[in-house]
C-alpha cells in the first residue's frame, strides 16, 4: 500500500477512536484542582455530578473553596444548595473565546436549574455580559443588582461537549436560595400513590420491596404497572415460581435515577434490578415524540404518568406489566409465528438461542468498546505495512 493512502486510513481510524471516547467526568476533572474541592464535594452530595456527566454541550461554572464557604455558612438545606449549584451549570457551551466574542456583548443562557422545572418563570436563566476591560460578567435573572461575578479562568475545554470555567463568586438567586423541603424518600408510601397500590402489594408479599429500598441512596427508577394492568396480568403472575415472581418485580426497577427529561433524550438498552450475570433482564427505551415506551421481546409498555420525579427517586406509571423474555420465552416464540399469541403461559428459563435478528440493533448502545478495540487492531495492521 502506498504511504499516503495508508496515512489517510490511519488518520480516519484515529478519528474514529477519538470520537468514540468523548465522555466526561466532572468529578475527575475537578479533582485535579484542589481549590474546587468543596464545590466538587457538593456536586457529588447533591447528585448533580451524575446529571452533568449524562449531558452534553454544557458549561460548569466552578467557584473556589472560599466562595463555597460563604454559601455553606448560610445554613441552607441540601436541596436548596442543589438548586443554587444547578444555576451554575449552563445548557450551552461557553469556552473562554466564546465568552469574549458574545454577539452584541450580551446574551442569556438557560441553566440546569431552569431545566429541572424548579425555577419559577425564567428565574433559571443567567445573563452573560462582555464588559469593558476584557471582563465577562454573570448576573442571575432574578438578581440584576449582582454585578460582581466575573469570569476568572478556563479550567478545561472539550469543544463542544463540556467547558469548565471558574467564576469569582456564587451566583445569588433569591428563588434558588429560597427554603426547600427535603423530598419524601419514603418509597413505601410513594408506591401506594396514583394507581400503584396493586404493584406495591406484590412487592411486599414477595419480599422484593427490600431490594428497591436498599437502592434509594444510589438512585432508583421504578416503572409501576397500573392497578388495571396488574389485575389483567394476574393469571400469568400466579403461574410463575416464587423466584420468577421476584425476578419479574425487580425487572420493573432500574438501579439509577432517570428523570423524564433523561428518558426522553435516550434510546437504548437499560439494565434492571433483576440483571445479574448471564441473566440479562434488560429492556429497550424508545421515544416516539412525547411518548416514552419500554420494549421487551414480549410486550411494549408506555409511560402513562409520573408518580414522583425527585432525585434520587423516580416512579413512573406504565400501562402494562413488563414481561422479560427470560421468563416468557414461549411467548417470544409465539410472536415469531407459532400461532399461540401473547396468551401463551409457559414461563421458563431463557436460552441464548431466543435472540432474534433485531437484537443486533438493541445491543448498539453497548458496542462502543468493541468498535474502539477493532479500530486499534486494524491500526496496528496498517502500521506493520508502512
Amino acid at each position: 500500500m502506498h504511504p499516503p493512502a495508508a496515512i489517510s486510513l490511519l488518520f480516519l481510524l484515529l478519528l474514529t477512536i477519538t470520537t468514540t471516547t468523548n465522555g466526561h467526568n466532572i468529578t475527575r476533572i475537578l479533582q485535579k484542582n484542589p481549590e474546587f474541592s468543596t464545590f466538587n464535594h457538593y456536586l457529588t452530595l447533591t447528585h448533580l455530578a451524575g446529571e452533568i456527566n449524562r449531558r452534553q454541550t454544557i458549561t460548569v461554572c466552578a467557584v473556589d473553596n472560599a466562595a463555597m464557604s460563604d454559601l455553606t455558612a448560610k445554613g441552607l438545606s441540601l436541596e436548596t444548595i442543589k438548586n443554587v449549584l444547578s444555576l451554575h451549570v449552563f445548557a450551552d457551551y461557553y469556552g473562554a473565546k466564546k465568552l469574549h466574542e458574545i454577539t452584541k456583548g450580551s446574551t442569556s443562557t438557560a441553566t440546569m436549574y431552569q431545566a429541572t422545572g424548579e425555577a419559577p418563570g425564567t428565574t433559571g436563566f443567567v445573563h452573560i455580559t462582555d464588559a469593558k476591560g476584557g471582563k465577562v460578567r454573570f448576573t442571575p435573572e432574578d438578581n440584576p443588582s449582582q454585578t460582581d461575578v466575573v469570569f476568572v479562568k478556563s479550567v478545561l475545554e472539550m469543544p463542544y461537549n463540556i467547558s469548565v470555567i471558574q467564576i469569582s463568586q456564587v451566583l445569588n438567586s433569591p428563588e434558588a436560595m429560597a427554603p426547600t423541603s427535603a423530598p419524601d424518600l419514603n418509597l413505601t408510601s410513594l408506591l401506594q400513590r396514583d394507581g400503584c397500590k396493586s404493584f406495591y402489594n406484590l412487592l411486599t408479599t414477595s419480599g422484593a420491596i427490600g431490594t428497591f429500598l436498599s437502592s434509594i441512596d444510589g438512585g432508583v427508577t421504578v416503572f409501576c404497572p397500573s392497578d388495571d394492568a396488574v389485575k389483567e396480568f394476574g393469571p400469568k403472575y400466579k403461574n410463575l415460581t416464587a423466584e420468577g415472581k421476584t425476578a419479574l418485580l425487580l425487572y420493573h426497577g432500574v438501579p439509577t435515577y432517570n428523570s423524564m427529561g433523561m428518558l426522553r433524550s435516550s434510546n437504548g438498552l437499560m439494565n434492571t434490578l433483576a440483571t445479574e450475570g448471564a441473566n440479562k433482564y434488560d429492556f429497550t427505551v424508545q421515544n416516539d415524540g412525547e411518548d416514552v415506551k419500554l420494549k421487551t421481546k414480549v410486550v411494549t409498555a408506555e409511560i402513562s404518568g409520573t408518580v414522583v420525579d425527585d432525585e434520587p427517586v423516580a416512579i413512573y406509571r406504565i400501562d402494562k406489566v413488563l414481561m422479560p423474555r427470560e421468563l416468557f420465552k414461549a411467548t417470544v416464540a409465539a410472536k415469531k409465528g407459532d400461532g399461540k399469541g401473547e396468551d401463551a403461559e409457559a414461563p421458563g428459563p431463557d436460552s441464548s438461542d431466543d435472540y432474534g435478528d433485531d437484537d443486533a440493533a438493541d445491543q448498539k448502545a453497548n458496542s462502543g468498546g468493541k468498535v474502539v478495540a477493532s479500530a486499534v487492531m486494524v491500526l496496528f495492521v496498517f502500521v506493520a505495512f508502512l
